[in-house]
């Protein structure tokens, strides 16, 4: 039997921002964005802050209703990197099958040391103390048998606790939970579940497969192994990565978006970072996404098939925007946009050429590229524009492939 921690680093962003602000810790706390970018939503909040009912991607005039001396302070992203790589060094002194889970999740598989540290709790004892110790932040962590109800350990209790998830009591601890307490269950298949009588884990862990699988799909049976104690997922390796399987970037802009010029000057500056990086890792695209949010928060998310792989800007903007005008109407501004090359293949995939097309237009086309990103490099990224995104500086004056702001989750939807 497997010995995996889930490592959670409670009020991650705030934590951290209150050990360079001491004087702070003991008000409401909450790590917010930028409000004159219309970036102001609630990132992170202290202990203090959630008691009161702040939440997670809320507004901050909505917290401030909730906690009137709250204390927002901006993200710092370097500082949450360096701290994230600093408890995950901790968890490689005691194995090196480590899997992230964001910033301040991970998940360990310490089978292989139990016969040297002692048990697993041991080991969670050792890491819980030494987070705490080391880098004055506390961790809540679950020790299970699989990674699901590792996950749903660190969460049974917080802050600065351990939770032992067994085969022997996971029926009494984890079955009688909200069934959207287990991961990968959101409010749409929550929604889904309770149109056929679940609402708890134990729900879903009697219910017959083919029952669930008439109604999710397959994430039916995914979800009834998952709850029942049966997942298999590894742990992956020191070293190994995940396959890329899409590329994006995304905005909430800093005036509402009234006409498809406006659209395409942000999609030109979103395809121009996600064209730099498929070439930095050497794939393309064979398809593109697009998602859009209007002022009223009505979402929409369409895709489409592009005629050849491609990592060049030009191409990924011309699909988005025929993606755009065939599929938005304007019957409100739009507030945020997001762009994706999805359907990956590796830069070097063998294509049919075309009788009826200069290819060494398109050869010149990459090698172009591959100079701009060189001269980007060297001198800096806007040492060479698009003259388009001269037109509207503010609305074109980011860069979103070296700011890599990381929200939580549930920021865009």
């Amino acid at each position: 039997m497997r010995s995996i921690l889930h490592v959670d680093m409670n009020n991650f962003y705030a934590s951290v921002e209150c050990l360079y602000r001491p004087e702070i810790r003991h008000l409401p706390v909450a790590v917010a964005g930028d409000p004159l970018n219309r970036h102001g939503i609630i990132l992170a909040k202290n202990m203090i802050a959630k008691h009161l009912g702040v939440k997670t991607g809320e507004a901050i005039w909505e917290a401030k209703q909730k906690a009137p001396k709250l204390v927002t302070v901006p993200p710092d992203f370097a500082k949450y990197l360096k701290f994230s790589r600093l408890a995950r060094g901790i968890l490689y002194d005691y194995t090196d099958q480590i899997e992230a889970f964001g910033l301040d999740e991970n998940w360990a598989d310490v089978t292989g040391s139990l016969s040297i540290f002692g048990s697993a709790h041991d080991i969670a004892e050792l890491i819980r103390k030494r987070v705490k110790d080391e880098l004055g932040i506390t961790v809540s962590i679950g020790v299970s048998f699989n990674k699901i109800f590792a996950k749903l350990g660190s969460d049974y209790k917080k802050p600065d606790a351990i939770t032992d998830i067994t085969p022997e009591n996971f029926r009494s601890l984890v079955w009688p939970l909200p069934a959207s307490d287990l991961l990968y269950v959101g409010k749409a298949t929550s929604r889904k579940l309770t149109s056929i009588g679940i609402t708890t884990i134990d729900g879903i862990a009697k219910c017959p497969k083919d029952v669930l699988c008439r109604k999710l799909g397959k994430w039916g049976e995914v979800l009834w192994l998952f709850a029942n104690g049966l997942d298999t997922a590894p742990v992956r390796l020191l070293g190994q990565e995940a396959a890329v399987k899409s590329v994006g970037n995304g905005i909430t802009c800093p005036r509402d978006l009234t006409a498809d010029e406006d659209v395409q000057l942000v999609f030109t500056v979103l395809a121009e970072s996600v064209a730099s990086r498929l070439r930095d890792y050497n794939l393309k695209c064979t398809g593109v996404e697009i998602q859009i949010r209007d002022k009223n928060l009505y979402y929409m998310t369409r895709q489409q098939k592009i005629r050849r792989p491609t990592f060049l800007s030009s191409d990924i903007i011309a699909a988005a925007m025929q993606l755009f005008r065939d599929n938005y109407r304007w019957f409100y501004p739009v507030r945020a946009v997001a762009l994706r090359g999805i359907n990956l293949v590796t830069a070097d995939t063998l294509i049919e050429l075309s009788l009826f097309e200069d290819e060494s237009r398109n050869l010149a086309a990459e090698n172009l590229a591959r100079t701009i990103d060189g001269l980007r490099r060297r001198f800096g990224h806007d040492s060479i524009l698009r003259a388009s995104s001269l037109l509207d500086r503010n609305l074109t004056g980011f860069n979103p492939k070296e700011d890599h702001t990381i929200h939580p989750v549930s920021y865009f939807r």
